[in-house]
């Protein structure tokens, strides 16, 4: 996951225009459909999310290596990207666009350093999802993204606009809080449940909302978010590529590679969820788009942990934090109205 980064590019894809053209005699059917089929790709996105962390958690158990793990899983996404880049004039067009914008000082250079994030993200999946499960896993990202993206909508990161510290938002985060003590408090003690593993993916949740913030910046200047979203996957894979080289010195190579081809699709997987959130993001916009990625990871992550499970695997307690994680993110992302009239969702 990478955690997932902005779409590839927006402007390469009109959802309504191909419904309209394919509905003509049947507009409102046409319509509802297309809604209904972008919300299933984009809960599709989220299982594709979780498929990520479950695929990378057991490349970096079998690799016995969470670095060189993520430096496969990372790098594969680059090329994927690079290779779609070279189809694409709008987004090379838009990756000048940036280069140009940080020579002449209107864009800060750091703010090219979303990928950093992305690139620990990936690492934590290698390291320790393979501990904890992929349940645990995805409400310590969850957590440590709504809390940190909380603090910082209200202080206008990296020039985005201020969005104040309403009780909802707060309410939301603090039962993101709560879902990892409910999944967390049961294994204290448990034998191969460390406990300090849990803090690597809280603090990679910190890291995606920092993430976001620069991306959504960069992708604004570069008028396209496959630009950006390149930007972010060759600073990441560099990130990583010296980081893996360090651990290689000191620790040594993997003894053998995995001969699984399914744990090398990564990279594919993360580059296939990003492209549906191209097509979707236009019909469903940016507040249904992240409740059903989330809602996607939360499922699928329960699923592999009871199938397929790499820790310790889901209990009741794990489902119970699930769901008030996944309340915690619905109640932050809706704007109440005043009055107690309902609740509406932010204008996109």
């Amino acid at each position: 996951m990478s955690t997932p980064p902005p779409p590839l590019d927006d402007d390469d894809a009109n959802p309504e225009n191909d419904a309209h053209a394919d509905n003509t005699a049947h507009p409102e059917h046409g319509s509802r459909a297309a809604t209904a089929l972008a919300i299933t790709a984009t809960l599709a996105a989220g299982v594709g999310v979780a498929t990520q962390s479950r695929v990378n958690g057991e490349l970096g158990q079998r690799l016995d290596d969470g670095y060189t793990a993520a430096l496969i899983s990372f790098g594969s996404g680059w090329l994927i990207l690079l290779a779609i880049l070279a189809f694409s004039p709008r987004g090379r067009a838009g990756l000048a666009r940036v280069i140009t914008e940080v020579r002449h000082g209107r864009l800060a250079w750091w703010m090219l350093l979303g990928g950093l994030a992305g690139g620990y993200f990936v690492l934590a999946q290698g390291l320790v999802a393979g501990m904890l499960g992929v349940a645990i896993f995805t409400i310590a990202i969850v957590t440590g993204q709504t809390v940190t993206g909380l603090t910082l909508d209200a202080a206008g990161f990296a020039g985005a606009r201020r969005t104040a510290i309403a009780p909802a938002r707060v309410i939301g985060a603090v039962l993101t809080i709560a879902a990892v003590a409910v999944a967390v408090v049961p294994r204290l003690g448990t034998a191969g449940f460390p406990l300090a593993a849990v803090v690597l993916p809280l603090l990679a949740g910190v890291a995606v909302a920092f993430q976001q913030g620069l991306n959504g910046r960069v992708r604004a200047e570069a008028r396209s978010a496959l630009a950006a979203t390149t930007i972010n996957f060759t600073v990441g894979t560099a990130a990583l590529a010296g980081a893996t080289l360090v651990h290689l010195l000191v620790a040594g190579l993997p003894e053998a590679l995995p001969s699984n081809p399914l744990l090398y699709l990564g990279g594919a997987v993360g580059a296939i969820f990003i492209a549906i959130q191209t097509v979707t993001v236009g019909r469903i916009g940016v507040l249904v788009l992240g409740l059903c990625l989330v809602t996607g990871q939360f499922v699928a992550s329960l699923v592999f942990d009871v199938v397929a499970p790499l820790g310790p695997g889901s209990t009741s307690a794990t489902a119970v934090a699930v769901v008030l994680a996944l309340s915690g993110v619905l109640v932050a992302s809706i704007r109440w109205r005043r009055g107690g009239r309902g609740a509406t969702p932010p204008s996109a």
